[in-house]
């Protein structure tokens, strides 16, 4: 367990190894500038961030090699947790896809991190109230397609 800035107490699992043996995922990362000149000539900005965003994905069939033990039993994780060399690349490639329609148009992305764009408020382009309700039907698409949510860790028997 280790202590946040806030106080509060999160777990931490030492992945080190695992991320030795995994090779790196090279899905690019937008560039900050781009992302930032992308917003001139916009009158609104509203910035939202996903909130344990990489702790929503499902692993793959290599759950088990997030195995870890502590005093009360042996658990890996059934989503990906923080910690994994390649939890960025993954998180960015499943918003790229997500949002494609949006983005570089009323939405940029980097990473747990959105942007939402409009050229004037009103009128006829996405406001931060129309995506937030095409990030929630997006939510609903992703829980009807059997995705676990809010649960990360199984017991090993």
């Amino acid at each position: 367990m280790v202590k946040k800035k806030n106080e509060k107490w999160q777990m931490s699992v030492d992945f080190t190894d695992l991320n030795k043996a995994c090779p790196k995922d090279s899905f690019p990362l937008p560039h900050i500038d781009q992302l930032i000149d992308a917003t001139a000539g916009h009158e609104l900005l509203s910035f939202l961030h996903a909130y344990s965003g990489y702790n929503q994905i499902l692993m793959a069939e290599d759950q088990e090699k997030t195995t870890f033990i502590t005093h009360q039993g042996t658990y890996y994780y059934i989503v990906i947790p923080f910690g994994l060399n390649n939890v960025g690349a993954t998180y960015q490639r499943l918003v790229t896809k997500m949002f494609k329609k949006l983005l570089g148009k009323t939405m940029e992305v980097y990473i747990d991190n959105m942007l939402v764009k409009s050229k004037k408020e009103g009128g006829s382009h996405w406001s931060a109230e129309g995506s937030l309700r095409n990030i929630e039907a997006i939510r609903n698409e992703i829980e009807s397609q059997k995705m676990r949510l809010w649960r990360n860790l199984r017991k090993v028997p």
